[in-house]
């Protein structure tokens, strides 16, 4: 048992509606990413999945089992928080083996259980330690073992890296996705961290004001995102306003800048407002003086692997630029240089920016 199917749901407090009319369904042994900015939602969906928040309308399903009226405690669930929410007076063994103390199993099987996923979770040397003597890691890999051991039918767990330094955020995120791989259960990961949510995910729910704007695999809303807040929000991005123009009967974008690119993919739109989303290594820098942009270097961020500049074009309009690291060569500001863009990779939205003119595959 792991699908989970939500149909309609809907989540109000009071007069204020959170979550109006949203409807999902996440695959059987699945790791699922609800994505998106503070107070969009995506807690609030994770808790109404969990028996924490009330359901003012729609039906959850786990497979074909309705669970609105179910107790949280009768869900077959586990939860990671993004606090932990560990018992500081029980050792790392007995946090672990709570839920199996609550279930009435045998101790033979309370202990093998829990043996196994101390290994598994790589915390069997630390059994024996209360949660003030843990790192923060360890701690988290702790309320992942007791979210485990109880073999849920759906694993929840809540920006459960948000507390950790940045490199210990990596190594957690590397060990979850394996972690889940080998258990192969349904999971559901709330974040507001889209590098984390790509790095984790079979598939991302982009969320926005309670509405699911669209959902991917990581690497299809990065290349292909349906409306521009989806560009935006997954990894960075220049939106420029521009046109759509037409000569001698095929189609080109005119920038404010005064360049202009064909662009055949859209030979079937009418001439048309728009905003075009150019990820910041899809402009390249070129020779050609000629059908080229001019562009003018503000600032540099030297990061190791890659540099990064803002460049101001002749519209007056700024864009970040990402390129592979030169020992050699180095740009400072006040530099000029000349661009082209690779438009196999950019993405056109109507003038609204709610529709990707190029469709989402």
């Amino acid at each position: 048992m792991g699908q989970i199917t939500i149909k309609n749901a809907k989540k109000a407090y009071g007069e204020t509606v959170i979550i109006e009319d949203l409807s999902v369904i996440i695959p059987d042994g699945s790791f699922f990413t609800l994505l998106g900015p503070s107070g969009c939602g995506k807690t609030t969906l994770l808790r109404m999945i969990a028996g924490f928040n009330t359901i003012e309308g729609g039906d959850f399903y786990f497979d074909d089992i309705r669970i609105n009226d179910k107790e949280p405690s009768r869900r077959n669930i586990g939860m990671v928080f993004q606090n932990y929410a560990i018992f500081p007076h029980l050792t790392v063994k007995q946090n672990v083996e709570f839920g199996l103390k609550q279930r009435r199993l045998s101790k033979s099987e309370i202990n093998s259980r829990v043996d196994e996923y101390l290994k598994l979770i790589q915390i069997d040397q630390f059994r024996d330690r209360k949660p003030d003597k843990l790192s923060g890691g360890q701690q988290q890999r702790v309320a992942l073992a007791r979210a485990l051991v109880i073999k849920p039918d759906v694993l929840l767990m809540d920006e459960p890296l948000s507390n950790l330094d940045a490199k210990l955020r990596i190594e957690m995120r590397r060990a979850i996705r394996e972690i889940q791989k080998e258990v192969g259960i349904t999971t559901v990961y709330v974040t507001h961290d889209q590098e984390e949510a790509m790095a984790i995910s079979d598939q991302i729910a982009v969320m926005n004001f309670g509405e699911i704007l669209q959902i991917g695999p990581p690497k299809q809303l990065y290349h292909r995102p349906a409306t521009e807040f989806v560009a935006v929000f997954i990894g960075r991005t220049n939106i420029q306003e521009a046109k759509l123009v037409k000569q001698d009967g095929k189609t080109a974008i005119a920038f404010n800048n005064g360049y202009t690119l064909p662009f055949e993919a859209l030979d079937h739109l009418e001439p048309q407002d728009v905003r075009v989303s150019i990820r910041p290594e899809e402009y390249v820098r070129t020779t050609n003086t000629e059908d080229s942009i001019r562009a003018k270097i503000i600032d540099s961020i030297y990061l190791g692997l890659n540099t990064e500049y803002v460049m101001e074009l002749d519209s007056g309009e700024k864009v970040q630029i990402t390129e592979e690291s030169n020992y050699v060569e180095t740009l400072k500001a006040g530099d000029e240089v000349r661009l082209s863009i690779n438009k196999q990779k950019i993405n056109v939205f109507s003038k609204d920016g709610r529709v990707n003119l190029l469709g989402v595959e």
